[in-house]
């Protein structure tokens, strides 16, 4: 996608979400959001997301649902805290990423079967506080590599 102008959407400023419960409202929206960790969305504008292992650009941006699939039963927060940690670390590595939640099309699938968006519209930056809480309340409600022979 070499004109990354057709990524986003007209929209206003996106607002900084502060707890995980801010989150949740946002994702009780009947649109789909999902979370992408980048340097913002000015930056994702001039941008196409990369396959680094083949080389080849993707055709929209990477990005994590953050809206849960109907099969899960817990509590929302416990999802986003989940989807949220999913992957952390790339903002953690590079003080210049952070977490937003945006809006979008999907237009095909990456290599790691995550949602490829064009239309994208940013809806609000992850604060600190968020990926604290959602570090904290993964840590308290999942067990973290447990596989099937664990049971």
């Amino acid at each position: 996608m070499a004109d990354g102008s057709r990524l986003f959407a007209a929209g206003g400023e996106p607002t900084v979400v502060t707890d995980l419960s801010g989150l949740a409202d946002l994702v009780r929206d009947p649109r789909p959001l999902y979370l992408r960790y980048s340097e913002g969305p000015e930056r994702d504008a001039c941008i196409t997301s990369r396959d680094y292992e083949s080389g080849l650009d993707l055709p929209g941006l990477s990005a994590t649902p953050l809206t849960p699939e109907p099969w899960w039963t817990r509590p929302l927060e416990d999802w986003l805290a989940r989807q949220v940690r999913k992957y952390a670390s790339l903002a953690e590595e590079d003080s210049g990423r952070h977490g937003w939640a945006l809006r979008g099309r999907v237009v095909a699938r990456g290599p790691d079967h995550e949602p490829l968006l064009d239309r994208v519209e940013p809806v609000a930056r992850l604060a600190a506080t968020v990926m604290e809480e959602a570090l904290e309340r993964y840590r308290l409600r999942f067990s973290a590599g447990r596989g099937p022979n664990d049971e």
